[in-house]
């Protein structure tokens, strides 16, 4: 199982002006914790709860008819083209960026062994879009599309643009090119597959975006790469069972979820994430928006004003020693670090014993591998020098078991923040705002009176 150090964050090593007494708040929160593991464990069958993340570690069936899927369809494509955006593509990115070989666009098809190089339209930026379509060969290409509701702007202008040019390109035949995840019996990307005829996927009731990634929005681009998706969920699931435990002493979900919650009330809003593994800098990406959806909140459970949320903040060891740790050390404390450490790497490199008359002598003999961990315990006490928090979260290694049990583990430590918080974790009133302004501003019908405020608004930027 993954690992979790809170240490740095006590009074004993950091003092009382930055650090908790771990021990003796995990007593105090010792019954309140418990209440909330009963309660999201208790909810996760619940409709309208939005818990239904917590039995996607279970869906075998679905792992049989993704996989059945892919099978039927290796080694016809060279490319898969996700178009998604938010929680719809960044666990796609984050789970496909830590288990594929590296640079796996880069390798040929025999390397890759006949799985298709993988692509993320996650953004509306015509420059990148346009970039990509002069790149790929679409009659060689198959295109996932993802999105609930199907009314997603930014991925449905995407797959307009490419559904067109597939049908110039292969005609009839580009409906086999075409993939959908969406709701299972409405919406707009529900109709068009229907009418369309297109294979689909289903995303299930009572699963937000960003805690997708464990269902056919995620599952389905792993497993048309090779990925173990079986391996995936058995972690998931052996995560799962630990997390049950309503003893915090056990649970290292509900520790971090609290520590976290502490550290606020003491100034420390920044929740920074600092792998130190290349493989795992989009970890950090797809925690911002878990953390930052769920927890920013203008209003708790009982209408109350609060505006509370920790900000995340994404970083890679040892790169981002080299632009973010003087700050860090030096500057406001009002970070908690988790720094997240990969015990053995898949493949070592020695230095050579090269350049002996000089300074960097030293490093000859050694591995990188001895280095990076070197840089990430160095970076550890130096801020812990410093008195500023932090904790370390430990994987074993990067694979498809360990990844499942991270990424569940740190749902489910926001789940237990966001009750900490008394703050409703899963909706996003703060983003639907913004789809709204955006609709009325594209003309989309039934936002006319929002597009005439918007007008009032904007003034001459807006005809």
């Amino acid at each position: 199982m993954i690992s979790f150090d809170w240490k740095n964050a006590d009074v004993s090593v950091i003092g009382e002006e930055h650090g908790i007494d771990v021990k003796k708040e995990f007593s105090f929160y010792k019954q309140n914790i418990s209440e909330i593991i009963l309660d999201l464990y208790s909810g996760k069958d619940v409709p309208g709860r939005w818990l239904a993340w917590m039995n996607l570690g279970y869906k075998e069936e679905l792992v049989e008819e993704i996989n059945a899927y892919a099978q039927s369809i290796k080694g016809k494509f060279d490319n898969l083209l996700i178009l998604g955006i938010g929680g719809s593509a960044l666990g796609g990115i984050c789970m496909t960026e830590a288990l594929l070989k590296p640079y796996w666009n880069l390798l040929d098809k025999e390397k890759r062994s006949d799985y298709p190089r993988i692509f993320f339209v996650d953004n509306i930026d015509p420059d990148q879009i346009n970039g990509l379509m002069d790149t790929l060969d679409l009659k060689k290409t198959l295109v996932n599309v993802i999105t609930k509701s199907g009314s997603t702007a930014e991925t449905m202008s995407a797959f307009m643009i490419i559904e067109e040019r597939l049908e110039k390109e292969v005609g009839s035949a580009s409906k086999e090119h075409i993939v959908s995840t969406t709701d299972k019996s409405k919406g707009i990307l529900r109709e068009i597959t229907d009418e369309k005829g297109y294979k689909s996927f289903v995303v299930p009731d009572d699963v937000g975006g960003r805690f997708s990634v464990f269902s056919a929005v995620g599952l389905l681009p792993f497993a048309l790469t090779g990925i173990d998706i079986a391996e995936i969920l058995r972690g998931v699931r052996d995560m799962d069972e630990a997390l049950q435990s309503l003893d915090i002493e056990k649970n290292i979900a509900a520790q971090n979820a609290l520590i976290h919650y502490l550290m606020d009330k003491k100034g420390k809003n920044l929740s920074v994430m600092m792998p130190y593994s290349s493989r795992l800098r989009f970890v950090s990406d797809w925690y911002v928006q878990l953390w930052a959806e769920s927890l920013g909140k203008e209003v708790d459970l009982k209408g109350n004003k609060v505006n509370v949320g920790p900000t995340p903040v994404k970083a890679l060891g040892a790169t981002d020693q080299h632009s973010q740790i003087q700050l860090y050390n030096e500057g406001p404390n009002d970070k908690l670090i988790n720094f997240l450490r990969v015990g053995s790497f898949d493949t070592e490199l020695k230095i050579p014993r090269v350049f002996q008359d000089k300074g960097i002598a030293y490093l000859g003999g050694k591995t990188v591998n001895e280095l990076m961990n070197a840089e990430a315990d160095a970076t550890k006490v130096a801020v812990t020098d410093y008195n500023r928090p932090n904790v370390t979260i430990n994987i074993p290694q990067v694979n498809e078991y360990y990844m499942g049990q991270l990424l569940y583990m740190l749902e489910v430590q926001t789940a237990v923040a966001g009750a900490l918080y008394s703050i409703d974790t899963f909706n996003q009133p703060g983003v639907e705002q913004g789809k709204n302004y955006t609709y009325a501003l594209m003309g989309r019908q039934g936002y006319e009176k929002t597009a005439e405020d918007l007008k009032q608004k904007l003034g001459s930027l807006v005809s």
